[in-house]
């Protein structure tokens, strides 16, 4: 915080996403009730509270950041201190304090980014449930009350944050804790768990766990985006993430050799979720191999242990341990010093995201990326010379639109410019105070002017027609940020009957009424 503003280096389009929550639920809206997100109330709430109490959203984002940090430090001292000994429990504490603290979302690009910040928050939280299921309780400091109480904790921040995570590590924290015969933290776990349930169903509601179990569904099945990175496959085995993977297979078979059953099957267990978790992901970094790494060398046998080759099972599993660290090493020392990489950065290099914010001009982005607009066009379009490799590549036929053809372009860079420009075209045009439905991924637009924004919208444009029914009119951009999606809500527009009437074209848009 020493900044006193927060600059970012990346990722304008996932901050726009974020706001318009933040800012909604300032505003007492609900996720999920009151706007269509797959992202659990909790991913927000840090943040939307400092909003509420006065803070501009730069300073929110670092108060909230903070403050889940702290809440973390007595829940990672029990997890470390109950499971590990000697200088582990601090390792696996700063590594928990990193996650919830750092200012980017990992991998080794060295550009700030507060983007998907609800992915290291969840990784905390399941770094300390996992910990405490997969190894077994120090003896002297045995407290299963203690241990299930931070379970329950992190299991249902997890459910919260991002369900991916609840539904990825449930089962094996389950299991893990019953194979130990932490029988009454299982128990402590449960009702932990319930209790939060029931504080939130008492707060937003039954409808609320309705809602947000129809938003999942929505994602699961949505066009656009159902995983935001590399295939499943790739995952797992592609050159970047094969080692990873054989890695925590070895991990496996060696502690079971070594005489560790039940860590050896818990890694078992876990490796699915693991890798579910890191195809769901932006970046698809696998962040569990930070995890891996501290459950290996805490689990290593005695040295006077061998397989049946004769190998020190102390040496084999604390070498597999090594392994995980090295592989891990780029993303993790990224997230650890990227606050002290936030502190060099130089504000003269920054305008703010939000171009007429005052109270929340706090929050900045790199100014080339803010101003310099500029767009992705292909070549071998009609007049081009080169129209016989558009057949041979089975171009698309351009979008059309009341019987005339869209541009075939996307916005690479400069969306503050972008959507200010069209925020001042619609007010000048006379649309103040008029709720406006892009026909593209965001419908930020009310966040850069004086518009409404769509009752039941949606954020980030996963499939369908969210807040359709409340627009006032229809925003087709001509270069949009994501073509599929503008082609996507063209056609469920066309499929529902309803026709689009041009009121206005501007060389960014066309602003059509609802007929």
């Amino acid at each position: 915080m020493w900044r006193g503003q927060l600059l970012v280096g990346k990722h304008e389009g996932d901050m726009l996403h974020l706001l318009e929550i933040v800012f909604r639920m300032a505003d007492g809206e609900w996720p999920h009730l009151d706007f269509m997100t797959p992202i659990g109330f909790m991913a927000f709430a840090p943040i939307a509270l400092f909003v509420k109490l006065g803070a501009g959203v730069g300073h929110a984002i670092l108060y909230a950041q903070a403050l889940v940090g702290l809440c973390l430090v007595p829940l990672a001292w029990r997890a470390g201190l109950s499971r590990l000994t000697g200088y582990w429990p601090y390792l696996f504490g700063a590594v928990v304090i990193v996650l919830a603290t750092a200012l980017v979302h990992g991998e080794a690009q060295r550009s700030v980014s507060i983007s998907m910040h609800y992915n290291r928050w969840a990784w905390a939280a399941a770094f300390l449930a996992i910990l405490i299921a997969t190894l077994p309780p120090v003896p002297e400091r045995r407290n299963q009350l203690l241990d299930g109480v931070v379970v329950g904790l992190a299991l249902a921040f997890m459910a919260l944050c991002k369900v991916t995570y609840f539904a990825a590590f449930v089962l094996p924290v389950a299991v893990g804790l019953l194979a130990h015969k932490q029988n009454r933290s299982f128990v402590a776990a449960l009702t932990t768990g319930l209790i939060v349930a029931a504080l939130v169903t008492a707060f937003a509601g039954v409808d609320f766990w309705l809602a947000y179990l129809r938003d999942l569904l929505r994602v699961s099945a949505s066009e656009v985006r159902s995983n935001p990175g590399e295939p499943f496959a790739a995952v797992v085995a592609a050159p970047a993430y094969i080692g990873g993977s054989l890695v925590l297979l070895a991990g496996v078979i060696l502690l079971r050799q070594g005489g560790k059953s039940v860590e050896g099957m818990m890694l078992l267990l876990l490796t699915p979720g693991f890798f579910y978790v890191t195809f769901q992901n932006f970046g698809n970094d696998p962040q569990w191999l930070l995890l891996l790494g501290i459950l290996l060398f805490a689990a290593r046998p005695g040295h006077e242990v061998k397989n049946s080759f004769g190998w020190d099972m102390r040496n084999a599993v604390g070498l597999a341990a090594a392994a995980a660290f090295a592989m891990i090493v780029p993303s993790a020392i990224n997230l650890t010093y990227s606050p002290l990489r936030h502190l060099g950065q130089n504000p003269e290099h920054h305008t703010p995201l939000l171009p007429r914010a005052t109270l929340h001009g706090d929050l900045k982005t790199a100014s080339i990326r803010a101003h310099r607009a500029e767009k992705r066009v292909p070549m071998d379009g009609p007049g081009s010379g080169m129209e016989e490799w558009a057949v041979r590549a089975e171009r698309e036929e351009p979008l059309m639109l009341n019987g005339v053809p869209l541009e075939q372009c996307e916005i690479m860079l400069g969306l503050p410019a972008w959507f200010d420009s069209i925020a001042r075209s619609l007010e000048e045009g006379g649309h103040r105070g008029e709720r406006i439905f892009f026909a593209d991924l965001f419908s930020s637009i009310w966040l850069f002017g004086e518009f409404e924004p769509l009752e039941n919208g949606a954020p980030w444009y996963y499939g369908g027609l969210p807040g359709f029914d409340t627009a006032d009119y229809v925003l087709v951009p001509l270069c949009p940020v994501l073509p599929p999606v503008r082609k996507l809500v063209l056609e469920r527009i066309e499929e529902r009957g309803v026709t689009l009437e041009e009121v206005e074209r501007t060389p960014l848009y066309i602003l059509l009424r609802k007929g």
